[in-house]
C-alpha cells in the first residue's frame, strides 16, 4: 500500500505540516525529500532501507555518486538534490554567522562544521576568518589530505589572513576514521599557527576538531 493509501495522519507530509519537522523519524523526513518509493516499497520503506544500507545518515550524506546510485530507487537526480539541500543549510548557517557574532554562536559555528567537514572520507583543513567584531568574513578549505593526514602550512594560512583583512581566525579539521580527540601533531601545529599568527597580530580564538557528529574545541578544553 502506498503512502497515498494512509489514513492522512499517519503521513510523514501530513505530519510534518501539523506537527513539525522534529516529530518526524530519520527514516520518514527523508521519505519526504524522496517523495516516491519503488515496485514494492513505499517511500518510507525506501528510506528506511536506505539508511540501514548506508549505516546512518552520517553515512548517507557522506555516499559518493556511485554508492548513492547503487541503491535501487536511488540515482543522479536524488544525488544532487540531497547535496543542494546540504549546501543550503551550510549557507543559511553561514548567513547567521556573517550577520552576528561568530563566539556568540557556538552552536552555529559546529553544526557548520558537522555539515561541512562530518561526513568527508578524506582530511581538510578550514579555516574561518573573522572581522575585528567576531563576524565571519569567509570559510576556506585550505588544505586536503587522505584518511588520515593533512599537510598543513601555516605560511599560506598568514597569507590568507592578511588577504581577507582577518583579525581573528577559527580553524577547523576533521579525524574521518576517529575520534575528535586531537592528536600531539594537532597540538603543535596549533601551536605553530599561534606563533605564525601573532606575528602579523591576528589570534586564533579555537582549534575544532570534528569526527562524524562529534566535535572537540580548543578553546573550550584550555588547550588554546
Amino acid at each position: 500500500m502506498g503512502i497515498k493509501d494512509w489514513p492522512a495522519r499517519e503521513r510523514p507530509r501530513e505530519r510534518l505540516i501539523e506537527d513539525g519537522a522534529q516529530s518526524l523519524s530519520d527514516a520518514e523526513l527523508l521519505a519526504v525529500f524522496l517523495r516516491t518509493g519503488v515496485r514494492g516499497k513505499s517511500a518510507v520503506e525506501l528510506a528506511r532501507d536506505t539508511v540501514e544500507h548506508f549505516g546512518s545518515l552520517r553515512g548517507l550524506f557522506g555516499a559518493s555518486l556511485v554508492s548513492f546510485s547503487a541503491v535501487h530507487g536511488m540515482g543522479s537526480a536524488k544525488f544532487a538534490q540531497l547535496q543542494a539541500v546540504m549546501e543550503l543549510a551550510r549557507r543559511a548557517i553561514i548567513e547567521d554567522l556573517q550577520a552576528g557574532q561568530a563566539l556568540n554562536s557556538p552552536h552555529a559555528v559546529k553544526d557548520y562544521l558537522r555539515l561541512t567537514l562530518g561526513n568527508l572520507a578524506h582530511e581538510a583543513f578550514h579555516v574561518l576568518f573573522l572581522d575585528v567584531k567576531n563576524r565571519l568574513i569567509t570559510s576556506r578549505e585550505m588544505f586536503r589530505g587522505t584518511l588520515t593526514h593533512t599537510s598543513v602550512y601555516p605560511r599560506e594560512v598568514v597569507k590568507q589572513a592578511l588577504l581577507h583583512n582577518a583579525a581573528s581566525v577559527m580553524l577547523a579539521h576533521n579525524h574521518p576514521s576517529g575520534t575528535p580527540e586531537p592528536s600531539d601533531s594537532d597540538l603543535l601545529l596549533t601551536r605553530a599557527l599561534v606563533q605564525a599568527l601573532s606575528l602579523v597580530d591576528v589570534r586564533i580564538l579555537d582549534h575544532f576538531v570534528v569526527a562524524g557528529r562529534q566535535v572537540h574545541s580548543f578553546a573550550e578544553h584550555g588547550q588554546i
